[in-house]
């Protein structure tokens, strides 16, 4: 049974791994909105209201885009073992809502996604299907890593015992 700090940990960064894909989504969706919605999209508004002192703002909204993406990912590691296939994107989806609907118009950080064009919120919601199905599966795969690779041989002998010519 995994510690809940290692769970975490995991999570953190499959949630960090996961949002690399998500930002390649939403930068060639982005381009492809109508010109009109192609205003910045929410990770650059969040940025301008919470700014990072000494990085330019694409900088610090990348800054901000990741450690979200790795918080949120730390929250779905800590949830009990489910079926991560499908529990990956319906828990991006609901990362979506909470954030768009929820807590960042209550705070006054963001406008609500239902002023928003109905594109763009499409966008935002295949994205984070995408940061999901990612999330999912970089956290099995860390998760068989911890298991089976970083703690197995898979050779009987020890390896430098397997390679002669190296040096003891």
């Amino acid at each position: 049974m995994m510690k809940p700090r290692d769970r975490l940990v995991l999570g953190a960064l499959a949630g960090m791994a996961a949002t690399l894909p998500m930002t390649m989504a939403m930068r060639r969706l982005h381009a492809r909105l109508p010109a009109a919605q192609r205003y910045p999209l929410p990770p650059r508004e969040i940025t301008a209201k919470l700014p990072l002192l000494g990085l330019t703002p694409p900088t610090a909204t990348l800054v901000h885009h990741f450690a979200y993406g790795s918080a949120a990912g730390a929250i779905f590691g800590l949830l009990p073992p489910r079926h991560a296939r499908l529990a990956g994107p319906f828990f991006g989806v609901g990362v979506w809502v909470a954030s768009y609907l929820g807590w960042l118009p209550l705070m006054g950080v963001l406008r609500p996604a239902t002023v928003h064009p109905a594109p763009r919120n499409t966008l935002m919601l295949a994205v984070h299907l995408v940061w999901g199905a990612g999330l999912a599966a970089g956290l099995r795969e860390l998760e068989l890593a911890r298991r089976f690779s970083f703690t197995r041989a898979t050779s009987p002998a020890p390896v430098l015992q397997d390679r002669p010519d190296e040096v003891v």
